[in-house]
């Protein structure tokens, strides 16, 4: 079996806090024949824009409408932003939507909108949607990124669709990004002030902010059938509202915290023309470990049902008392039994079921996780629990892909984060203080 060396906890930053500064930016990348939108030769713009996404830097940036200029707007930014999302296709075969960054990620998923409306438009030619990308931002430190183009157009059944796709969002964020840290951003094409408009679902029903609202309008939003406060183009005016939105939270284990939500248009002029037909936003976070609870790096596969006990962990200091494993070839399921009641389990009912009971003065502190392939997909093919007192518990068969995670001192494995189904495909460890 190949082992890789144990991977710590990593401290608290000592310094300043770390940062995110992202950036949306729908590029107009229809045929010109279809839709001669924006100013100047649709190639030449899209060159421009990806030196301009390489010159200013952002650690992510969302484009939406990257049809049949793509590769004009990736050659241009280089080697900027290293990891980037490959194209769909172009109009009427790809969603538009793509994503330039300077961090991995761990999962990715295209997903079409359900609902689409043809009533004053073609948005049911092209499979437009959303994609949710699990971004890893630093060891540990992981946050779900989602794109997204909603349906266009004023008529009842356009407002109709388009609701239905920020809900079909917001209903995503509840089952998939489950006590994840997530920001949102990408062409919403809706208002605050317009009526029958979903785009309230992100901060009503899955506690997230905009920071648009809070750092530029002092927390007030805007009330819902009064006079739009459209933009210019380009515009200084911070205050007026476009449909393109960012939406962020944090998590139990990072603390996540927009500084600055900004129009880019002085960045994306050309003979005082914008780029695109769209104002360009951007916003700038900072994140920081909590105190209380941390994560581990994923080891498996993306596959199967998200879960993350991060949601569930009492707010009080707790321990597992009990370790619970199943497993045979590969690891059926993980359990925790908390001293406080709570239990945790996640995978199938297969395999033999090897338990540790704890005692009291005993902690969690060490787990050796092995990936293989089954039907192509990485799972997790064995697990062993090691506590402080020496003794182990283990599940499945060992492969020669291994890594090792032991908590930083004075912490404990408390819980489980990651995907499964009948088995166990993905897993993280969540920390605990002792």
């Amino acid at each position: 079996m190949r082992r890789t060396a144990l991977l710590p906890l990593l401290a608290p930053p000592l310094l300043a806090s770390p940062t995110l500064n992202v950036l949306s930016q729908n590029v107009a990348g229809l045929p010109a024949f279809l839709n001669p939108n924006g100013e100047g030769d649709k190639t030449a713009n899209s060159h421009e824009l990806g030196r301009r996404f390489a010159q200013y830097n952002y650690d992510v940036i969302h484009v939406q409408e990257d049809f049949n200029y793509h590769a004009a707007i990736y050659e241009s930014d280089g080697d900027a932003h290293p990891y980037r999302t490959a194209t769909s296709g172009g109009a009427g075969i790809g969603s538009g939507l793509n994503t330039l960054a300077r961090y991995p990620w761990v999962d990715f998923e295209r997903v079409k909108w359900e609902t689409c409306s043809e009533a004053s438009g073609a948005d049911c030619l092209t499979p437009k949607g959303y994609t949710r990308m699990r971004m890893r931002v630093e060891e540990g430190v992981y946050v779900d990124f989602y794109n997204l183009h909603a349906d266009a157009g004023s008529e009842e059944k356009d407002v109709a669709a388009r609701s239905a796709n920020l809900q079909q969002v917001a209903d995503a964020i509840g089952t998939d990004s489950v006590g994840n840290a997530v920001i949102v951003f990408g062409d919403t094409n809706a208002r605050y002030t317009s009526s029958g408009e979903s785009v309230r679902a992100f901060t009503q029903e899955q506690g997230m902010k905009d920071p648009w609202v809070d750092l530029v309008l002092g927390g007030e939003e805007p009330v819902q059938g009064t006079p739009a406060r459209k933009c210019d183009s380009p515009t200084k005016n911070q205050t007026c509202e476009v449909v393109d939105k960012i939406f962020y939270r944090g998590s139990r284990t990072i603390n996540l915290s927009a500084t600055s939500w900004r129009y880019e248009d002085d960045r994306y002029l050309q003979d005082g023309k914008l780029l695109s037909d769209h104002n360009p936003i951007a916003a700038n976070f900072t994140w920081e470990r909590s105190e209380s609870l941390r994560q581990s790096d994923l080891f498996g596969g993306p596959h199967g049902s998200w879960f993350n006990d991060l949601a569930s962990l009492p707010t009080k200091a707790t321990k597992p008392a009990r370790i619970s494993l199943r497993g045979e070839e590969r690891v059926d399921s993980v359990g925790v039994t908390l001293s406080s009641g709570e239990r945790f389990t996640h995978g199938g009912s297969g395999g033999k079921l090897d338990e540790l009971q704890l005692e009291e003065d005993e902690f969690w502190t060490q787990a050796t996780l092995c990936q293989g392939k089954k039907n192509d997909h990485n799972r997790i093919f064995y697990l062993r629990a090691d506590t402080t007192a020496g003794r182990t518990v283990s599940a499945g068969e060992e492969t020669d892909d291994c890594q090792s995670f032991e908590a930083a001192e004075g912490w404990q494995i408390v819980g489980f984060f990651g995907q499964d189904g009948e088995e166990v495909d993905q897993l993280g460890f969540i920390y605990g203080l002792q």
